[in-house]
């Protein structure tokens, strides 16, 4: 795989990255690099670049399991899989769905644990319950999301 050459202003943006002593600061310099984007200063490789950048960066912190939101590979998951929780049940058909998605997009079975574990998180705060149905994978393991 060939590495995605960076401009100037993206460089700026990795250094800010590289720097970043917080979650907040990471989120901040993703609200930047979308603004960018928007604007055409950057492209969209640069943007999801950085984004997963920021999103590696912000496991390095373990301050609170607020969720860093920038433009990356994890973000797709993560509105992906909101979209299935949203009627509070993960069905098995879309784990099996999720489980594509995240090798499609290359998210360890511990990034999708986390962000769930995020999202579930954030939805007991405002009251609301997610069912989780469990099934037995093809090697007679079971499998939970």
């Amino acid at each position: 795989m060939v590495g995605l050459r960076l401009s100037r202003r993206a460089r700026k943006f990795l250094k800010k990255i590289q720097r970043a002593p917080g979650k907040y600061e990471l989120q901040e310099a993703a609200s930047n690099i979308q603004s960018e984007l928007d604007k055409r200063n950057i492209s969209y490789d640069e943007a999801l670049t950085l984004g997963n950048i920021i999103q590696h960066r912000a496991d390095q912190f373990v301050e609170d399991d607020t969720i860093v939101y920038a433009i990356s590979d994890r973000d797709a998951y993560r509105r992906t899989l909101e979209l299935y929780l949203r009627d509070a049940l993960l069905t098995r058909t879309e784990q099996l769905l999720l489980w594509e998605e995240r090798r499609r997009l290359g998210i360890t079975e511990q990034d999708h644990n986390r962000l769930l574990e995020q999202l579930l998180a954030q939805w007991k705060k405002q009251g609301k319950k997610v069912n989780i149905d469990s099934f037995e994978a093809p090697g007679g393991g079971e499998v939970s999301a």
